[in-house]
């Protein structure tokens, strides 16, 4: 009775739970700090404030005084009932005030606090449960009898009649401990399993947050270099632009110079000319043929109108020499294009050269070594280690044990055909010869118009086939990339093998059928095929 006066006491008058902060007006009534400032706030528009227990009116709105001594009292109370607030199950028989419950009877279908508990009954019938409003789910439903065991076969939970006479008779059964052990253990298991997944889950979370780290990393790294390249090229063209223009204005200067004194000549010889004009004139208006004849006259003009001939003649010839600064752009722009091959350091592999040694006999090679197609007739080659014997396939001559390497492959001509790269000890007869069909080659296919990609006989479907003429091949040896690319408009990168290639140099290969395929570098001019191949 104590503890149920002691809640009253403790209860807010405006929201009837235990206070929470509460505060204390200046007429000594306590309040949830909450519930106070709201009804205070409903007040503020009538003009006058008043207390919600005993009326009392304040002028102004009362200041709010924390009461410490009821918070420690509430707290105190709070901490000695813990399981009133976590379970919210109460004593059936406590009926004067509500009193958290310990346990649950299920055959009396009642709730316990500890006092009742200690005079309940201790006979097997009575059976007790943790706390819990929901103790008509703990009976059958048909006997009305308490839910003892667990039936295997229709996985439910049974009481002994049910097991004896009901539904469930005959079958296996179990008790409801053995039954949820077994449960439990099978979660637990289920669980373990969970959790190696969720484990292996977050490394392949950690492993790809790492791989787009190191792609935001060097995708970083190429942005700042190709800025600082295109930097570096706008700095040299503007260089090379004032050079340019230099030549173009010290040729100008060089010519204009004796252009401005000849003129300047030409002009006082205008003026020299211009006067003896008005003095010819001025004779031949004269009427007194006596000053005629003896005014002074000097009028030949051959001598001078020769060298001013030899003069105009030489300067008519002379011009801006367009060669000169022509090879200044062109040396300049070599120069720069030279400085960025270097700084990208791709070797274009223009000299790739097939290595007729490893040429299947019934393959034709061109006399430049560029071009391979199939021939019905054998070429009568001699059988050395080195040649392929079951596939019709050829090696190149050069092979790549570093640096980075570029080089394209025209398939115009052929709708049948393999191209990659392989270690020099593939072998050269039977199935494991075949390109792409071991771990010593990787290839690009296109068979049937479908595209593919294989290596160690491991095949990937490509979703397009290869749309335009040619192929572009780039070895990363370092790197350990073998891309493939469609030089369609716009070039479209096909597959990207990833290895280590550290064992061996590698050699380009290429597998034919019919028509014919060439190794070309890259495009700069269309190239001419013969048409005889």
């Amino acid at each position: 009775m104590a503890s149920a006066d002691l809640r009253k006491e403790l209860d807010c008058s405006i929201c009837l739970s235990i206070y929470t902060d509460p505060v204390t007006l200046r007429c000594g009534h306590n309040f949830c700090r909450l519930c106070i400032d709201q009804v205070l706030d409903t007040q503020k528009g009538a003009g006058v404030y008043s207390c919600p227990e005993c009326r009392e009116e304040f002028q102004e709105r009362p200041a709010l005084q924390r009461n410490i001594t009821l918070c420690n009292i509430v707290e105190s109370f709070r901490s000695a009932q813990p399981d009133q607030e976590e379970t919210g199950v109460f004593c059936t028989y406590c009926i004067h005030s509500p009193v958290p419950a310990v346990m649950s009877c299920l055959h009396c279908e009642a709730s316990l606090c500890d006092n009742h508990l200690r005079v309940h009954s201790k006979s097997p019938e009575h059976v007790l449960c943790d706390p819990t409003t929901s103790l008509e789910n703990r009976k059958c439903s048909v006997h009305k009898k308490i839910l003892e065991y667990y039936c295997l076969a229709d996985a439910a939970c049974i009481c002994v009649s049910c097991s004896l006479a009901g539904d469930h008779k005959g079958h296996n059964v179990e008790t409801l401990n053995e039954a949820s052990e077994k449960k439990k253990q099978k979660l637990r298991n289920e669980l373990q399993e969970l959790i190696t997944k969720t484990e292996e889950t977050e490394k392949e979370v950690q492993s790809l947050q790492e791989n787009k780290r190191k792609v935001h990393e060097k995708s970083s790294g190429v942005t700042e270099r190709v800025t600082a390249l295109f930097r570096d090229l706008r700095r040299q063209l503007d260089n090379l632009e004032k050079r340019v223009l230099r030549e173009v204005s010290r040729q100008e200067e060089q010519l204009s110079l004796p252009l401005a004194d000849f003129i300047q000549q030409l002009e006082i010889k205008k003026a020299e000319l211009s006067r003896k004009m008005c003095h010819i004139e001025e004779l031949c208006n004269m009427t007194d043929p006596l000053t005629v004849l003896q005014e002074s006259h000097t009028g030949d003009l051959c001598d001078t109108e020769e060298g001013d001939k030899e003069d105009r003649e030489r300067h008519d010839g002379r011009d801006l020499d367009v060669a000169l600064i022509s090879h200044t752009l062109h040396t300049g722009l070599s120069d720069i294009i030279a400085g960025v091959t270097g700084g990208c350091n791709i070797q274009e592999a223009t000299d790739i050269l097939l290595d007729i040694n490893t040429a299947h006999n019934y393959l034709h090679i061109s006399d430049d070594m560029k071009i391979v197609s199939s021939s019905d007739i054998s070429q009568n080659r001699p059988e050395t280690p080195e040649r392929f014997q079951t596939y019709t396939q050829v090696l190149s001559r050069q092979s790549f044990s570093s640096g980075r390497h570029y080089w394209e492959v025209d398939v115009r001509k052929s709708e049948v055909w393999a191209v990659g790269m392989c270690y020099p000890s593939i072998a050269r007869r039977g199935e494991q010869s075949e390109i792409g069909y071991n771990n010593k080659s990787w290839c690009l296919y296109r068979y049937n118009n479908h595209c593919g990609v294989i290596h160690d006989s491991i095949e990937i479907q490509l979703p397009d086939t290869v749309s335009s003429n040619r192929v572009g091949i780039y070895l990363d040896y370092e790197a350990g990339q073998l891309s493939f690319y469609d030089l369609c408009i716009p070039i479209r990168r096909l597959h990207t093998f990833t290895a280590n290639f550290t064992t061996q140099p590698l050699h380009a290969a290429l597998w034919v059928v019919e028509d014919p395929i060439k190794i070309c570098g890259k495009r700069a001019n269309q190239e001419v095929w013969d048409d005889t191949m």
